[in-house]
């Protein structure tokens, strides 16, 4: 069922050369009027409590309108441009403490895109958070005397804990560990310039050795010196190699796309790992970005030795603004589209997509079976690495999914009247195949942390010198 994305992140750098080509500079410089961006947020609250699974989840009803009426109260101008339009919207709906509750990706991506299209900057440093420390993962900056691992605690001499808890309204999260996994993702560098501008030098303190330090940065240009050097964490591409006579790496790629090309690959990955007759195959869902759950199991049908669901109950929620979607873009005679007009506005309900059947037994893979996981891998990767760890199909290796396998989803987006900005509302929720509901990422069968500050690769390494100790 195609709808039934979970997609959290997109990785940014395709989708960022996709969008250059438009004209991103004229919608950077779209303003609003104060009166249409308090319609929209009044617009934004209504929508959201009408067409969300279960809004209050991971927050509470007063939690949630207090941080409105704030959000409110900040809205003083009569006129107001795009991103600080989007920057309000989102500090509403991240307030649901939900990864699939946001403003949409492409949304907050244009701005951003139009901005270093006309020459911007954006701040030097990437960082992973670590042990509760902002710790400098990247430097892209001309000064060689900033050493990654070192910690940092100042940007132009606001603390950098200051600076965090000024970015954790705009990242929509379950928990903090999620929402530390989400600023490595999306990276500091643009979360810093969407919330507090351009700026063309820092002076930065840190730490390292037990030594405090003042490092002086000029900013680097958006596209040019950051962008176009770097790699995104989330990793799109298929890859399949033999590590050993016992051992084979398969990264299946992100769950979506072209799936008959997709399949293709599938299928050709494992007639080659089946004649080699190795012993072990390692699945890699590390730094994954998820997609659907069609995609999932078409992986697990070649490692199942019997039928399998993806998930254990999968229940909806209808709305009034679900059903005019539906009846505008969907094929209302397919049974999942039709049970959502068929249900009344508001009522949750449940949908059972049945099992899955395994490949032929031929074409199945029946060694050990093992699957990387770490914080960054998302959604349907997280629900696809528990429903392969409850069925005893593998286990699971590297740290704890940062992501929940029991989430919202089953994404629906639709536009705010007035500014035509779109919001992505999970209508669904998933539940693991065990049942379990312990507010808990997958919680591998090995451990093994997962640093970000280094190109070495705990995970794969330390998994493969575990296999050569144990046969």
């Amino acid at each position: 069922m195609s709808d039934t994305k979970t997609i959290t992140i997109i990785s940014f750098r395709p989708f960022l050369l996709f969008l250059t080509g438009f004209l991103c500079l004229q919608i950077s410089a779209q303003k609003f009027s104060k009166s249409d961006v308090l319609s929209d947020l009044e617009y934004l609250r209504s929508s959201l409590e009408e067409t969300h699974f279960d809004l209050y989840a991971y927050t509470s009803r007063e939690a949630f309108e207090e941080n409105y009426r704030k959000v409110k109260e900040d809205i003083k101008k009569d006129s107001l441009p795009i991103l600080e339009v989007l920057n309000l919207f989102q500090k509403v709906v991240a307030k649901a403490n939900n990864a699939h509750t946001r403003i949409a990706f492409a949304d907050y991506a244009q701005p951003y895109i139009a901005y270093f299209q006309s020459g911007g900057s954006v701040f030097p440093l990437e960082v992973a958070i670590e042990n509760g420390k902002a710790l400098i993962r990247k430097n892209w900056s001309a000064n060689p005397h900033i050493p990654i691992g070192a910690e940092l605690k100042s940007i132009n001499g606001m603390p950098i804990k200051e600076i965090l808890k000024k970015i954790d309204p705009q990242i929509a999260a379950e928990r903090p560990y999620f929402k530390n996994a989400q600023l490595e993702g999306f990276t500091f560098p643009r979360y810093y310039w969407q919330v507090y501008g351009e700026h063309k030098a820092f002076e930065i303190k840190m730490l390292n050795n037990g030594l405090h330090s003042t490092q002086k940065v000029e900013a680097i240009k958006a596209y040019d010196d950051y962008e176009m050097k770097r790699e995104d964490i989330l990793k799109q591409d298929w890859e399949l190699k033999f590590q050993s006579n016992s051992a084979v790496y398969l990264r299946p790629g992100a769950f979506g796309g072209d799936e008959a090309r997709y399949e293709h690959f599938i299928d050709s990955a494992f007639v080659e790992i089946n004649s080699k007759a190795v012993e072990n195959l390692i699945i890699d869902l590390r730094n994954h970005p998820g997609g659907d759950d069609s995609f999932g199991d078409y992986l697990v049908s070649f490692i199942a030795d019997k039928p399998f669901k993806w998930t254990s109950k999968f229940r909806l929620k209808s709305s009034a603004l679900l059903k005019e979607d539906v009846r505008k873009k969907r094929d209302t005679t397919e049974a999942f589209w039709k049970s959502v007009l068929t249900h009344k506005d508001g009522e949750i309900y449940d949908y059972d997509f049945g099992f899955y059947e395994p490949q032929p037994e031929d074409k199945r893979f029946k060694g050990n079976v093992y699957v990387l996981v770490n914080r960054q891998s998302y959604s349907q990767s997280t629900v696809t690495a528990a429903q392969i760890q409850d069925y005893g199909f593998g286990q699971i290796v590297g740290e704890e999914t940062a992501e929940h396998p029991n989430l919202f989803a089953s994404i629906f987006t639709y536009e705010l009247p007035k500014t035509v900005i779109r919001v992505d509302v999970p209508k669904g929720k998933i539940q693991r195949i065990n049942g379990v509901d312990d507010n808990r990422g997958v919680i591998p069968d090995i451990l093994i942390t997962d640093h970000l500050l280094d190109e070495e690769d705990e995970i794969l390494d330390g998994l493969l010198k575990h296999l050569e100790n144990t046969h």
